[in-house]
């Protein structure tokens, strides 16, 4: 088992930034590719970001890429999501998962992720 506690959210003007943190106990941290997911109000969850179990990976949504970052400290055993330039469309709740599988074709679909966060919410207005 895999507990995952997301933190960092809240409410940004349009232009701001946020960071989000989740952090894990549980089994071997190491062992996962950690992913980012959203979920606006009647819309699917949707993949925001992954990265590899060593960070050496990392993999963004076309709607993220260039304004957010995902990163992760082991030894912390949290991983990072840097929402920078945000939009009111990025108004979401916010989910972090462990995945035991890796490339983008697998890390993108939410079915692939074992563990999952309570979600942390963020709202951007406009």
């Amino acid at each position: 088992q895999v507990q995952l506690v997301e933190s960092g959210g809240g409410l940004v003007q349009a232009g701001g930034s946020l960071r989000l943190s989740c952090a894990a106990s549980g089994r071997t941290f190491t062992h996962y590719t950690m992913g980012w997911f959203r979920q606006a109000p009647g819309k699917e969850r949707e993949f925001v970001a992954a990265i590899s179990w060593s960070g050496g990976s990392t993999y963004y949504a076309d709607s993220v890429k260039g304004r957010f970052t995902i990163s992760r400290d082991n030894a912390k055993n949290t991983v990072y999501l840097q929402l920078n330039s945000l939009k009111p469309e990025d108004t979401a709740v916010y989910y972090c998962a462990a995945s035991d599988c890796s490339g983008y074709g697998c890390l993108r679909l939410k079915v692939k992720y074992d563990y999952w966060g309570q979600g942390t919410q963020v709202t951007v207005s406009s």
